[in-house]
């Protein structure tokens, strides 16, 4: 019998926090669009577990979320998102 190594799961305080409050601004916005569209959990999970630097993948969350509003907007799609967040000018974090 072949065992598996179990798959490393990054951690994810945006699904497991108790206080939101104790988030960096990142999973925050993760936070606020889980909280509010839990169907979009895949979509923030791929932009969150991207491997980008914390700059981008900011930048990727902000794209994402502010897409939402517009039925139009390529960044609705997180692999847009993604793509978009490396070649924006970087955002404040806070």
């Amino acid at each position: 019998m072949i065992k598996k190594k179990p798959r490393k799961v990054p951690p994810t305080p945006y699904r497991t926090t108790s206080s939101p409050d104790d988030l960096n601004p990142t999973d925050r916005i993760a936070f606020d669009i889980f909280t509010g569209r839990p169907d979009l959990l895949p979509s923030i999970e791929r932009i969150m577990t991207a491997g980008l630097d914390d700059d981008a993948t900011y930048r990727a969350i902000s794209l994402f979320r502010d897409s939402l509003e517009s039925g139009s907007d390529p960044n609705r799609d997180p692999r847009v998102a993604i793509v978009n967040s490396t070649s924006s000018p970087p955002a404040a974090l806070g």
